[in-house]
């Protein structure tokens, strides 16, 4: 089959990732009129329209959605490919992590993993927001937990399980009853990079949405949690990140933890996952995933 012109498909790309003809043309450095005409010359390829309008944006069709995402990781494999023949073997591996992830799970075991990867030094990148790697083509790889969802031409390894709950000061807890109902006269703190935990929560919980109180929204989970160790109300965390904080009884977890299926996961380009700094990585946080580290 002939393959449609790269130039059409890059400006397909560019305008399902920005939702508009416009910031594409901007992002490739063209005028809108050359955008169009690309996109103009892949439809007529394929013989079908590839967008939808919704609102102003700009939607792929559904048939057209798995093109999009083959387009952007196909990108993306070539940008990595051009990157690592220019600067051979000596590259970092960029990790993107979960914030609170990454303070309190991964730093305490750093040295572990630095052991772990000999030659190959691995630079840590805080997200607020986790996202998939396909978002992100200045990053080699990133741990997701709830958030993933499979990619086209990423490969996923579960390497621990996920769980979450409410957590609160001590001092506020002690006034909570056996029920969640109890937490009604609390403030529930919300992170806005996982704005739809507290319902996730409630949903997978089996448990009634409490009509709290007050309601108090951060910017990310770290803030979140800062607030409620502060005694300000309750807030959702995953336990990998405060076992710490529970150990220590800087914080409590009245209701305990429930298990999320999805679990972490260390997600990198499947090209990648043979190199050796890679497979170091992903065997590392296996053993550590299953407590060996």
């Amino acid at each position: 089959m002939r393959l449609p012109p790269l130039n059409a498909i890059r400006a397909f790309e560019a305008v399902c990732r920005q939702g508009s003809v416009l910031h594409a043309a901007e992002e490739l450095g063209v005028v809108r009129g050359a955008v169009r005409l690309q996109i103009a010359t892949l439809e007529n390829h394929f013989g079908e329209k590839l967008f939808t309008r919704d609102g102003r944006r700009l939607v792929p069709t559904e048939r057209a959605r798995d093109l999009a995402e083959a387009a952007t990781a196909a990108f993306s494999l070539l940008q990595h490919a051009s990157a690592d023949f220019q600067n051979g073997t000596a590259r970092k591996l960029r990790l993107g992590v979960p914030s609170a992830f990454g303070i309190w799970w991964l730093m305490p075991r750093m040295g572990s993993l630095q052991d772990a990867m000999d030659s190959t030094e691995v630079d840590i990148v805080p997200m607020v927001v986790a996202e998939p790697l396909l978002k992100h083509p200045e990053l080699d790889a990133v741990i997701m937990g709830g958030e993933y969802r499979s990619s086209a031409g990423v490969t996923a390894v579960r390497f621990m399980e996920d769980e979450y709950g409410p957590v609160a000061a001590p001092s506020l807890v002690a006034g909570f009853g056996k029920d969640p109902s109890t937490m009604l006269k609390a403030t529930m703190l919300v992170s806005r990079s996982v704005p739809k935990l507290w319902e996730e929560w409630f949903a997978e919980s089996g448990t009634p949405p409490v009509d709290f109180v007050r309601r108090l929204e951060f910017e990310d989970l770290l803030l979140a949690l800062g607030a409620a160790r502060s005694g300000l109300g309750v807030a959702l965390a995953p336990r990998a990140s405060i076992e710490d904080d529970l150990a220590r009884n800087v914080l409590a977890a009245p209701f305990g933890f429930i298990r999320r299926p999805a679990g972490y996961s260390f997600c990198c380009r499947t090209t990648d996952l043979r190199k050796p700094g890679f497979a170091a990585i992903r065997d590392w946080l296996v053993r550590a995933g299953a407590g060996d580290q």
